[in-house]
């Protein structure tokens, strides 16, 4: 019994609180997160975009199938950590590409992280309202 291999590549992407696995496989172009279809999960263009545009950049938006797996954060964050996981996916799968994703900005994760909620106030920075008297 012969077992087929499946080449794929895969790219870890982090944005705030947001974790995306990233999972290339030679295909068509379709893009599934957590089992649903791409326009399903981010049913807006703005989350579309940032997703797609590494693929754009390389010009490998048809030769790939995209498997992602993301929790946490909100859709912007996820959308943000698909996009380095995309990129990071990419230079796996061909070490050519690293300098057209760097010089893009897509292989640097953003730094700002998501502050902490502080004791004694509301959030992490803002503070209930001080009552003189």
């Amino acid at each position: 019994m012969a077992i087929k291999q499946i080449t794929q590549y895969l790219g870890t992407g982090r944005r705030k609180r947001a974790i995306a696995r990233v999972f290339l496989r030679p295909g068509t172009g379709t893009i599934t997160v957590n089992g649903r279809t791409f326009e399903n999960y981010f049913p807006t263009e703005a989350g579309r975009a940032p997703v797609r545009m590494p693929l754009i950049a390389t010009e490998n938006s048809d030769k790939f199938d995209i498997l992602i797996l993301a929790n946490g954060g909100g859709p912007n964050g996820q959308a943000g950590a698909i996009r380095l996981g995309i990129a990071r996916a990419l230079v796996q799968f061909n070490a050519e590409l690293r300098l057209p994703l760097k010089k893009a900005g897509f292989l640097t994760r953003d730094p700002r992280k998501h502050e902490r909620k502080k004791y004694g106030q509301k959030g992490a920075r803002k503070r209930f309202q001080f009552s003189k008297r």
